[in-house]
């Protein structure tokens, strides 16, 4: 098992421009973690120049560079906009094999939920732009990864296939288990309504990628405010995020799921809300869990790719 870092806490700095994506690698490198996750906004409106610049770096840091969070609205009504989305991904999909090389991972997500647009609608849609990236992603060598998602900070809406139900309608109907896959997020589980653990259970066979984070309940709420609360409709306020290991999350049920399956590939932190030292601390708790769980391997054990594979060896399309 490998770990990467993602700036969560650092997020609003460096879209500001108060805080410089490279300088940000650089002292994530510092925190002893094989590689750093990177999001999709930090290079929306920028030139190819800054993607050359975080190339550099991470050749510098020895970092990789192994998922490229993107935030394509797939759902939406307006087939010119869906088109759009779907193009805005196809560049993402392009910075993502520059930065990560063979096999990196490219987040999809299904789009927002939005107002009259129906569950068939939105699972057609979903269905057919992924479909059709898919031809890209197999050029570059990258894997699509679809997050089970709460919501992008730019959308009015929540994520469409929040509902484990449609989520895995969606990814039931792609067979393709070369170039997609599921990027598991415990967290985001608990924000749907679901038991994170079932939910891995039920995907456990597509998992290509895994964001590590943690919720936990806020000063004086209880575990009947959080039933309470309706997760589907996004963050729970007796919510918030914690160091990993100090939340809601069973992750010896995670890690213990996810070793019985053969997964040994990038855990990605999404902490550092609280600053720094809870960023050190949730690192230090997946460094545990790896020689614990994973044997201590920082080396995927499996192909870096699944690109790698000999045909013969491909995982298995279901029908």
């Amino acid at each position: 098992m490998r770990i990467s870092v993602f700036p969560k806490g650092d997020l609003d700095d460096i879209l500001a421009g108060r805080l410089a994506l490279t300088d940000w690698i650089r002292a994530a490198a510092g925190l002893g973690v094989d590689g750093v996750e990177l999001y999709s906004r930090f290079f929306l409106d920028a030139d190819d120049t800054l993607v050359d610049e975080v190339a550099g770096v991470l050749a510098e840091t020895g970092l990789a560079m192994p998922m490229l969070c993107a935030s394509p609205d797939l759902a939406h009504p307006d087939p010119a906009v869906r088109a759009a989305e779907r193009e805005a991904e196809e560049r993402m999909i392009m910075i993502a094999a520059r930065l990560g090389g063979p096999g990196v991972a490219c987040r999809v997500l299904s789009g927002q939920r939005h107002p009259g647009v129906s569950r068939d609608e939105g699972v057609t849609w979903v269905v057919e732009a992924i479909t059709a990236l898919l031809p890209l992603a197999h050029e570059q060598q990258v894997v699509l990864a679809m997050e089970n998602h709460y919501k992008d900070g730019l959308w009015r809406y929540p994520e469409f296939a929040q509902d484990p139900d449609v989520f895995c309608t969606i990814i039931d109907a792609i067979e393709d288990r070369v170039g997609f896959g599921v990027q598991y997020d415990p967290s985001n589980a608990t924000m749907a309504g679901t038991d994170p653990v079932a939910f891995l259970d039920r995907v456990i066979d597509r998992v290509v990628t895994m964001q590590a984070s943690d919720r936990r309940l806020a000063d004086g709420a209880s575990l009947a405010d959080l039933a309470a609360a309706d997760g589907s409709a996004g963050y729970a306020a007796v919510l918030e995020h914690g160091v990993i290991g100090t939340g809601l999350n069973d992750y010896p049920a995670i890690f213990t799921r996810l070793v019985a399956a053969g997964y040994d590939g990038w855990i990605s932190i999404e902490d550092g809300v609280g600053g720094w030292d809870d960023l050190r601390a949730s690192v230090a708790f997946l460094a545990d869990a790896r020689e614990r769980y994973f044997g201590g391997s920082r080396a995927v054990r499996v192909p870096e790719s699944p690109y790698d594979l000999e045909p013969d060896q491909q995982p298995r399309q279901e029908h």
